[in-house]
């Protein structure tokens, strides 16, 4: 495939299906194969052993997924294979890594360079802060050129640079050349990285954690890209991710690593129809997925083993349900056993019971999602709203853009512009869209954390934007917030109890109460009351992450505001807060706000949804509703743009990527904001903003809403085309007993 054809490909997001796939060379030997890899580290505790005999092989033109939770090997086998861990207290890298016919573990140090970024290159996780901050990014690809060709000139090292970027989708590529990374946006800088990798047509494409933290609209692109690079290069990729949905729709292949070995693999179809090995099971009973929800999610109970102290007997038996009462299990280590097709193992001893978890649900569990109860949310029902704990009316947020030697404003920010919603009483309002729409603005803005530039934000009825220093305090007993990162959101030179007491000190109140109220707590959360007095240092990321849940039940709000709670959590740890949050929620009749660009946790969670587009809610409604009838052209390419976490079909399944960038807030373009990216924009979409009006039980802003059910995503629905619609419906009062109410 020619560039122009890859970047069109990539720009029109077609990709995904539309290019002949490379086929892996099965009948070749491996580019790459890591053979009974050991990893050791020296700590206080002891030596720790983070891999633990891991094999697997990668062939040319595949992709090998592999997946696990945190602390299972994914990323040390591999950076220690490449060389890559320069830590004081590597003890021993054992075993082989061979490329080819050389093992890259018995290189010396300058033969190894050589290899590394030439016939073996890496997409790091976090692209910003892979890239040099003070270099140019065109110098940087460059110097991957010229590093492994030292005849290339600097003319033309900057023509293949562009040439490159062109061919990953960045936009006018020579004028990018010259920017630095920070003038990138974060999908922006891991197409950079992935121009890098590919500049020298690699044997092994190594991506790890690619996606993470992305937008579901740069994560399809991005994925896309991967794909259409592999055909260009023909390389073998490996994938290390902890996204079962990445893995269903891009890999041929999977190994499933637990406690630093490879418990289980096998054709990526076989992996997720008939696993054979409990822990695979159990990574996909605890996924939130976007085609269906139940009341609860699987978690997988206990934590991860300690790498220092690891079991005598099958690693994950103390977690296991197959397990129980089975002596050989904690025992006897099991090894993989391939199956009848002799494709896939499983280090399990009794795989034939691991298939039967995934058919397993939690007592009280049902299949449909929690959503709205019966008749609430839907059209004509005579249900009464309820009374809001937040009501946000017209809320307005501009911050200004400073310039000149007085720094005086020359632009303002629309960060949010004109959004109203309600949430009451025991209901969850989810609120989504792509990074920079406005969504934690608009949360912050709920605990006047951020200031506003206009509107109304009343909680249980008292005015956030009026109240003085004092009534703010109280308003703030009343609604709590929970960050994303729970290693940021404590303080670490506190105990974990004296985080969660804080609250309580504030109050007033005396240190003996403080500590019964903190051991209440822990337990509400499924913490352990002893372990008050455990530093944050001490706790798993979930665990952490149950704490600030902790802290901000502890002045017993009546709304909670989550910004991105479980974005940063593996899949198990993740059900497991879910889950708590459900409860919680169940028993307290809390309001949640709850933010997230998960649109799968967002369908788990949520009564209704909000989808934010530069600063403005453009649909709102039934969790049903919008999921399962979106009218926006935005929200349709954000649901086509998730990846399904099943792999059987995904070659006829229609994924087409969100194209090109959100505008820019500074100056947001006229009339419907998402007309610069939307497929069926027309010139009414240019003159007039669509009002939010009430469209099939939902509120949608869009001029063609009533015309769009059933459309694909990026296309037009069959009949007259939306384009010869010359005027915008008017507009429509909400009914009543809609639940949350939604306007913007």
């Amino acid at each position: 495939m020619s560039g122009g054809a890859l970047d069109g490909a990539v720009r029109d997001g077609t990709a995904h299906g539309s290019a002949p796939p490379v086929a892996p060379d099965r009948a070749g030997r491996p580019v790459l194969s890591l053979r009974d890899l050991v990893v050791e580290f020296t700590t206080p505790a002891g030596v720790v052993r983070a891999v633990d005999g891991m094999s697997y092989d990668v062939l040319g033109g595949e992709t090998l997924g592999v997946v696990g939770e945190t602390g299972s090997g994914k990323s040390v086998s591999v950076l220690a294979a490449l060389g890559l861990l320069r830590t004081p207290n590597l003890r021993r890298v054992s075993g082989k890594a061979m490329l080819g016919d050389v093992d890259l573990l018995a290189l010396p140090e300058p033969d190894l360079r050589r290899r590394l970024g030439r016939d073996v290159a890496m997409i790091f996780q976090d692209a910003i802060s892979a890239l040099n901050p003070v270099q140019r990014v065109g110098h940087q690809i460059a110097e991957a050129l010229r590093v492994h060709d030292r005849a290339l000139s600097a003319d033309a090292a900057r023509t293949r640079v562009v040439e490159l970027l062109d061919m990953v989708g960045v936009p006018h590529p020579a004028t990018r050349y010259d920017q630095y990374p920070h003038q990138f946006s974060g999908g922006m800088c891991q197409r950079v990285m992935i121009a890098m990798a590919i500049a020298n047509r690699p044997k092994v494409l190594i991506a790890d954690e690619p996606t993470t933290a992305l937008d579901v609209s740069v994560q399809a692109q991005i994925l896309d890209l991967l794909r259409v690079a592999r055909q260009e290069t023909g390389a073998g990729v490996v994938l290390i991710t902890h996204d079962l949905g990445v893995v269903a729709e891009t890999a041929d292949r999977v190994s499933v690593t637990y406690g630093g070995r490879i418990v289980e693999a096998g054709d990526v179809t076989q992996i997720f129809t008939r696993p054979r090995h409990p822990y695979t099971a159990a990574l996909l009973g605890a996924l939130p997925r976007l085609d269906t929800a139940s009341d609860r999610l699987l978690p997988i109970p206990g934590q991860p083993p300690d790498p220092s102290d690891l079991p005598p007997g099958c690693a994950f038996a103390p977690r296991c349900p197959v397990s129980r009462g089975r002596a050989v299990c904690t025992e006897v280590r099991p090894e993989a056993v391939p199956d009848g097709s002799g494709t896939a193992g499983s280090a399990c001893h009794f795989p034939d019971e691991a298939a039967g978890l995934l058919t397993a649900r939690p007592e009280g569990a049902r299949a449909e999602p929690a959503g709205a109860p019966d008749g609430a949310g839907e059209p004509g029902s005579a249900r009464e709203p309820a009374a809001p704990v937040l009501d946000i009316r017209e809320a307005m947020v501009r911050f200004p853009v400073r310039s000149g030697v007085l720094a005086r404003p020359s632009a303002w920010v629309h960060a949010v512009d004109g959004v109203s919603l309600r949430v009451p009483a025991g209901r969850t309002l989810g609120l989504v869209g792509e990074s920079g729409c406005g969504k934690t603005t608009l949360a912050r803005l709920v605990l006047r954390l951020v200031e506003p530039t206009g509107g109304q934000i009343l909680v249980d009825g008292d005015d956030v934007g009026k109240a003085g220093r004092s009534q703010l305090r109280r308003i703030r007993r009343r609604a709590q917030m929970v960050f994303q990162d729970p290693y940021a959101s404590l303080n670490p030179r506190l105990t974990v109890g004296d985080n969660v007491a804080e609250p309580l000190r504030l109050q007033g109140l005396p240190y003996g109460q403080r500590r019964r109220q903190v051991a209440d707590l822990f337990t509400r959360v499924g913490l352990r009351p002893e372990h008050a007095d455990r530093l944050p240092a001490e706790f798993s990321g979930g665990q952490r992450q149950r704490v600030a849940i902790a802290r901000a039940l502890a002045s017993r709000p009546g709304l909670l505001i989550l910004d991105e709670p479980v974005s940063a959590l593996d899949v198990s740890v993740q059900a497991q807060v879910l889950n708590l949050l459900a409860d919680l929620q169940r028993e307290s009749a809390m309001a949640y706000l709850f933010v997230s660009h998960d649109l799968a946790v967002i369908r788990q969670v949520a009564d209704e949804v909000a989808v934010m587009y530069l600063g403005r809610i453009v649909e709102s409604g039934s969790v049903r509703r919008v999921y399962d009838d979106p009218r926006h052209p935005y929200t349709r390419a954000l649901l086509a743009s998730v990846p399904v976490p099943d792999p059987v079909g995904r070659a006829d399944r229609q994924r087409v990527p969100l194209g090109g960038d959100v505008p820019s807030p500074v100056d947001p373009p006229s009339g419907c904001r998402f007309r610069t990216r939307c497929p069926i924009a027309a010139a009414v979409c240019a003159e007039e903003e669509p009002p939010l009006r009430l469209v099939a039980g939902g509120h949608t802003a869009c001029h063609f809403a009533e015309r769009t059910a059933g459309m694909e995503p990026g296309g037009q629905a069959g009949g007259q085309g939306p384009a010869e619609q010359t005027a915008a419906p008017g507009p429509a009062e909400p009914a009543a007993g809609q639940g949350p109410e939604v306007r913007g």
